[in-house]
């Protein structure tokens, strides 16, 4: 009969039953000590030594009386000994070491680090775009136009960003690319609207500008989102070519658009792939909601570091200068940051298993993000250092400035490191109301140190919020 577990031998004989593994030497007939040895197989050949299994006939209960009735032995060292030799070692494998669930690659971290820095050479590049007499608040002619367009796109492709990550989250990746695919290109329209809105009399170049920063923003989050860092990079290495001295200063638009022509390119070509098209698979929606204090925490974030950035407007004179050496020195340091956000996770799982209080559990966690947060900030300062000696007549970073700039840093990474664990919505209410306060101390004229007052304090909430929710155990679920 098809399908039957029974073979036949040579016609007259009898048939067998079929077992699918090797059978021991010993038939199992109807002896006891031959139903044991069948019923043990797999302990015995796993045992080192007779003694293993002694014990376990021990635990099961097994008196010698009943040993010596049963099983013609008189007693259970006797039995193991007999058991022992009746089966053939086979010992398992070693367990191979769980894979650390968060751990991330140096060298990727850095590729993402150089993908978010790069993109400021564009305001080098398209410095002719972006002259013109000073405007609105005494800024540079296209500061407002930049802004608005960059502060438009932070929001919206931080709320895209993690509604994508949540559909992948729920590995559905074809759902991610969809939404992605709707919100990318409604996101750079969104940012040339903002732009072109805030733009004044004679900033029309400073709008098409904006505008093609929009479409950059919106391409790079749909790379960034489904892991194509690398071909994002090769995009942005033309614009490094105008970094070279000597070159006509029409040769810098002419990168931007080769650079912008090759992202978006790129992007269109992720979102056309077989995933555009599959079917849904049913999972549950993700609430729109959830991703808006995603979008917030961008817009105060964002809305800080052109803060950071303002100084550099002022003292260069040209809206170009938005990506000055500090605002550079933070971009660049996100890999980094990146990088030190997945350690506190290794290091907090870590602190989980080695510590016995919940006490002693929340004195690992200060600790591990005291020497990350201490290491990020450090990487900061050297990057802030080099960028200022680098970056033309720029004067040494030092005193509030830098001061002001660390605090900022600190109050980027431990944002981050609420949001990764899902406190978005309080990173995002301290750094929109620190946000809210710079923009009226400008506003008003308040004096620049009111910038390192706001800094401190929103650090410092911030670090108050992450020692109180990632001290508890509970938050650190995989």
């Amino acid at each position: 009969m098809s399908g039957s577990l029974w073979i036949g031998r040579d016609e007259g004989q009898d048939t067998l039953p079929f077992i699918p593994r090797q059978r021991p030497s010993w038939s199992a007939a109807t002896d006891p000590l031959n139903e044991l040895t069948l019923r043990l197989e797999d302990l015995i050949a796993a045992a080192v030594h007779p003694d293993e299994m002694a014990a376990i006939i021990e635990s099961d209960g097994m008196t010698d009386a009943q040993i010596s009735a049963v099983y013609g032995h008189p007693d259970s060292f006797s039995l193991a000994e007999e058991l022992y030799g009746r089966v053939e070692r086979r010992y398992p494998s070693a367990p191979v070491p769980a894979a650390e669930p968060w751990h991330a690659h140096l060298a990727a971290c850095l590729l993402r680090g150089l993908v978010f820095a790069l993109p400021g050479l564009a305001y080098v590049l398209g410095a002719p775009l972006l002259g013109g007499p000073r405007g609105t608040l005494g800024l540079p002619a296209g500061t407002m136009c930049l802004l608005a367009g960059a502060v438009t796109g932070w929001v919206w492709n931080q709320s895209l960003s993690h509604r994508a990550h949540s559909w992948l989250s729920l590995a559905d990746r074809p759902a991610a690319v969809r939404a992605l695919r709707r919100g990318a290109p409604l996101g750079a329209a969104l940012g040339a609207l903002a732009a072109l809105a805030a733009a004044g009399p004679g900033e029309l170049s400073a709008a098409a500008f904006a505008a093609g920063q929009s479409c950059y923003l919106a391409a790079a989050t749909v790379l960034l989102v489904l892991g194509r860092e690398r071909p994002l990079f090769f995009a942005l290495l033309p614009m490094t070519i105008g970094a070279l001295p000597g070159l006509p200063a029409a040769t810098g638009p002419v990168l931007l658009l080769v650079s912008l022509a090759a992202a978006v390119t790129l992007a269109v070509r992720a979102l056309r792939g077989p995933a555009a098209t599959a079917p849904a698979r049913g999972a549950v929606s993700p609430r729109f909601t959830t991703s808006l204090p995603y979008g917030l925490f961008g817009l105060g974030a964002g809305v800080l570091v052109l803060y950071a950035a303002l100084g550099d407007v002022f003292r260069h004179g040209s809206a170009g200068s938005v990506a000055g050496p500090s605002a550079i020195a933070l971009t660049l340091s996100m890999g980094p940051a990146e990088w030190l956000l997945h350690r506190f996770r290794a290091k907090s799982m870590a602190g989980l298993r080695s510590t016995w209080s919940a006490w002693g559990f929340r004195g690992s966690v200060v600790a591990t993000v005291t020497v990350c947060l201490g290491v990020y900030l450090g990487v900061l300062a050297v990057l802030a250092a080099l960028g200022a000696r680098l970056w033309p007549g720029t004067p040494p970073l030092g005193g509030s400035r830098l001061a002001t700039l660390l605090l900022i840093g600190a109050v980027l990474w431990t944002g981050l490191l609420l949001q990764s664990f899902g406190a978005a919505p309080g990173a995002a209410l301290v750094c929109c109301t620190a946000a809210v306060a710079q923009t009226l101390a400008l506003l008003v004229g308040a004096p620049p140190v009111t910038g390192l007052v706001v800094s401190g304090t929103t650090a410092a909430l911030l670090a108050v919020l992450v020692c109180v929710l990632l001290g508890r155990a509970t938050a650190h679920r995989p």
